[in-house]
């Protein structure tokens, strides 16, 4: 699969992520729920309750809606790798309560049943192949998905009336790139400017904090998942200055957004000589040593 995002309206989207270095990213807002399949490299994630370690072969459930401390370190091969997949909304809220625990932070699952990993390679092809799968088949292969993450012993809870950061956070994510600014929120929150900033507050918020971070969280999503130049993001997230992103991302992880990358002629080598190369594609998922 190409390194790109891709989404399909009412279905869901998915992506692939690429990682050089071993680097540890702070403090992460998952804002919707996600699974994660690692194929190389093992994944690090802390958070308030605790942390766990996945390694090539494994998956993790993530719950919306969650800030993790996230440390990427590559595999024998020098990458990271892994996919992950995210629900439309609706599919989420139509999902029936399961009789399993909800997920609150996380739910590791290791080792994947290898009819787990058939049923993410069809939910792939169903985001991805929109001429050939039908959208109502493509719904159910990613409600697959969630039957098998409670198999797996837990389940997305319910949405919930999303608090003034999630609300404010899911406007500002709709188009980073915008010059947003109070009046704009404000009116699209239907609250006037005072009530905005002093409602933020009292959950330890600011407007002008959410902006930043929320275009940082998604320049590293960029750069994880897709093969955009970096100045190409830069714009995508609302800095016409390159060399200004590439401040306020350092400042805000303590690396380069280079250093997500690393070297891409050593990546293209090693998708080319890599004799695993075609089985792995073949299936995916990497098997844990």
């Amino acid at each position: 699969m190409d390194n790109t995002i891709i989404a399909r309206p009412g279905v869901g989207s998915t992506g692939r992520i690429l990682q050089c270095q071993a680097l540890r990213m702070a403090h992460i807002f998952n804002e919707q729920p996600l699974l994660i399949i690692i194929q190389n490299g093992e994944k690090h994630l802390a958070w308030a309750g605790g942390e766990c370690v996945l390694r090539a072969g494994q998956a993790v459930a993530l719950a919306g809606g969650q800030r993790f401390d996230a440390t990427n370190r590559p595999g024998p091969n020098g990458q990271y790798e892994a996919f992950w997949f995210a629900w439309d909304s609706a599919l989420l809220d139509a999902t029936p309560d399961a009789g399993s625990a909800p997920i609150r932070d996380l739910l590791a699952i290791r080792p994947p049943d290898r009819t787990f990993e058939i049923a993410c390679q069809q939910a792939q092809e169903a985001i991805r192949e929109t001429d050939t799968v039908p959208a109502a088949v493509a719904r159910h292969r990613m409600r697959e998905l969630l039957v098998w993450i409670e198999h797996f012993g837990g389940h997305f809870a319910a949405a919930t009336s999303p608090s003034l950061m999630r609300r404010v956070w899911g406007l500002l994510g709709s188009d980073p790139g915008r010059n947003w600014n109070t009046d704009a929120v404000a009116r699209a929150m239907a609250m006037s400017e005072a009530t905005l900033r002093r409602r933020l507050a009292t959950e330890g918020a600011k407007l002008s904090e959410l902006l930043a971070d929320l275009r940082m969280t998604r320049a590293l999503s960029l750069l994880q998942s897709t093969s955009l130049p970096i100045n190409q993001i830069a714009l995508e997230v609302g800095y016409e200055s390159a060399s200004r992103f590439a401040i306020r991302f350092r400042k805000r992880f303590g690396f380069a957004p280079t250093a997500i990358r690393g070297d891409r002629a050593v990546l293209r080598s090693s998708k080319e000589h890599a004799p695993d190369r075609a089985r792995i594609e073949a299936n995916l998922y990497a098997k844990p040593n």
